[in-house]
């Protein structure tokens, strides 16, 4: 991984344009090609990348990254305070508690669990930012992404939300939908979800095991 921390301007070019003016930022270039920028007032979300496959260009003052689309991230360098490269070796990626592998499994056995004519693509469908739990495609063979969590937090609705971001760049997945799916969802991130327009999902664990629950209802 190469970080560089510089003052920079940077113009994205393409189906969209973006220009963001010059200030100090951190450029990350990954070892998948990936190219980001960061500011200093969030967490992990990037003010613009580049996702793979792409190249780097390197002249005096400024860098080129093009995607085989032909768009471009333009980035106009002013002065450069560091440029330090890190072999960071394999990374072994997020390891789920047993529940909740359990209950991606569960859902990748029974997508009709996440709507009716669901039908799973792929497990684990990599992305150049991480794994998606699972690609289905819905009754109208649209894609969708779908993440599984034993808890819905805001933090889970914002990972889907990069995924869906970076998904919908790809002319051969897009459009695709989103939906969180966990055993209890938080209210706050159910408002964002909606917000978004990722559909949310409660699943019942026990249910999609077999085992039926012995305590009495009263409905």
């Amino acid at each position: 991984m190469r970080l560089v921390i510089a003052k920079c301007s940077v113009d994205y070019v393409g189906r969209l344009s973006a220009h963001l003016p010059l200030a100090t930022r951190l450029l990350m270039v990954k070892a998948d090609g990936s190219v980001s920028i960061h500011a200093d007032d969030r967490a992990y979300k990037p003010l613009n990348w580049m996702s793979p496959p792409c190249r780097l260009e390197e002249a005096p003052g400024v860098w080129r990254v093009v995607n085989k689309a032909g768009e471009e991230l333009r980035i106009t360098l002013d002065e450069i305070f560091q440029d330090t490269s890190y072999d960071l070796g394999v990374d072994p990626g997020l390891r789920k508690d047993g529940v909740e592998a359990h209950l991606q499994e569960l859902l990748a056995a029974n997508p009709e669990t996440l709507g009716e004519g669901y039908t799973l693509v792929r497990r684990e469908y990599m992305t150049a930012i991480g794994p998606v739990d699972l690609l289905c495609r819905d009754a109208n063979q649209g894609a969708v992404a779908v993440e599984v969590k034993r808890r819905g937090e805001i933090d889970g609705v914002e990972q889907l939300t990069r995924y869906l971001e970076l998904m919908n760049r790809d002319p051969l997945l897009a459009p695709v939908s989103g939906v969180f799916a966990a055993q209890e969802i938080k209210p706050q991130a159910r408002v964002l979800a909606t917000d978004r327009g990722i559909r949310c999902v409660v699943v019942d664990y026990d249910k999609l095991r077999g085992i039926e629950r012995n305590e009495l209802t009263l409905f």
